[in-house]
């Protein structure tokens, strides 16, 4: 009758077992390494490279689209490379974006405002709950 321990095969170890350094006590606790939390700097780093692949991709779009085109925006008409053209309305886009997130950045911090109380603390309480 076969046990459970003839059946594995038996392998030999190949790898030395670490000895304890002489000079340590065995009881005496190991402080892990800690760990860096990545700072503001490396935060910027990573946008700036981030924003370097954008700029080129927009380099090679317009260099692809130098093909002139005619715009017509009110009562005026100019002649443009297609890139540069695209280029305008994408900035236009984001500087209409960007108001439209100033103003509502704005209209919080007037209401922040409003709710805090005169010992510039934020109250923990809701407003429902407030007694005057």
């Amino acid at each position: 009758m076969a046990t459970s321990s003839d059946e594995t095969p038996k392998t030999p170890v190949t790898e030395p077992i670490p000895a304890a350094p002489p000079t340590a006590a065995p009881s005496a606790p190991v402080a892990a390494p800690k760990k860096l939390r990545p700072t503001r700097i490396s935060g910027t780093w990573v946008a700036v490279l981030v924003a370097i692949v954008v700029l080129i991709f927009l380099l090679v779009f317009i260099l692809q689209n130098g093909d002139n085109a005619t715009i017509h925006f009110l009562w005026g008409q100019f002649s443009l490379p297609l890139g540069v053209a695209l280029l305008f309305g994408a900035i236009g886009g984001a500087l209409l974006v960007a108001v439209v997130g100033a103003a509502r950045i704005l209209q919080l911090r007037r209401q922040a405002k409003r709710t805090v109380p005169v010992t510039g603390r934020p109250s923990t309480s809701s407003p429902a709950r407030r007694v005057n």
